[in-house]
């Protein structure tokens, strides 16, 4: 029986880490492959799909900056891995027969589309994928702020960050044994225990527009289309 989604259109926040699998650096095509099928089911859903994709699997900014990069150059050096991981999934998403575009802040015309929000919207509409590269276009914001501008601006029902883990926890449960699992959050609460799931400004952003978001492990086999669902394990912060 078809699953009934809870949410028509979505936008998923993948961190570059997530298409690394096991490798130290760079892309994994099993990894990017498995996580385009679960994007496909959702597609196959009615849903509406929109990513945004980060790029720590290929440059981090932040410590860039430490080396003795100015920061600003820094993170636009993160911003143009972002297009490099964005065209990469593309190009996987379309083997499984889905339509997808790349829109970028920064524009590249050779490479992919500039981010025009109303055309953004009409691929959607349209049934394609859209993944937004190169940030927000601008230094100082990370990809994760990038995800909850976009949301808002396509309107979309949720915002689902896939993570590491199956949820927020109070502190890294990889290190922390008995680290508290929450299934429910405010946006207040993220914010005033400084919990590490976004940063702030992106928090502030999904609060000031009601957009929920929902954080789950995007490593679980089919966890994108439960949480789509409604069911499944996940950290709802709304």
């Amino acid at each position: 029986m078809a699953r009934e989604p809870h949410y028509r259109r979505v936008l998923l926040k993948l961190s570059g880490e997530g298409l690394m699998g096991e490798r130290e650096y760079g892309l994994d095509l099993a990894t990017m492959i498995r996580i385009a099928e679960e994007v496909r089911t959702v597609h196959d859903m009615g849903v509406q799909v929109s990513l945004v994709i980060g790029a720590g699997n290929i440059f981090r900014g932040v410590s860039g900056a430490a080396a003795g990069i100015e920061r600003a150059s820094a993170d636009y050096m993160g911003m143009l891995a972002t297009v490099i991981n964005a065209v990469a999934v593309q190009s996987v998403l379309e083997s499984r027969g889905l339509q997808t575009r790349v829109q970028s802040a920064i524009p590249m015309e050779t490479v992919c589309e500039p981010y025009i929000r109303r055309r953004a919207v009409r691929h959607m509409e349209k049934g394609r994928v859209v993944i937004f590269a190169a940030g927000t276009g601008n230094p100082f914001f990370t990809t994760d702020t990038a995800a909850a501008l976009r949301a808002v601006e396509m309107g979309c029902d949720a915002l689902l960050k896939g993570t590491q883990v199956d949820g927020v926890y109070s502190a890294d449960p990889k290190k922390v044994e008995d680290a508290e699992r929450f299934d429910r959050l405010s946006y207040h609460e993220v914010l005033t225990r400084d919990l590490k799931v976004m940063d702030a400004s992106a928090i502030a952003l999904a609060r000031e527009n009601k957009v929920p978001i929902l954080v789950f492990s995007i490593h679980n086999p089919g966890a994108f289309a439960d949480v789509v669902s409604g069911t499944g394990t996940y950290t709802i912060i709304s």
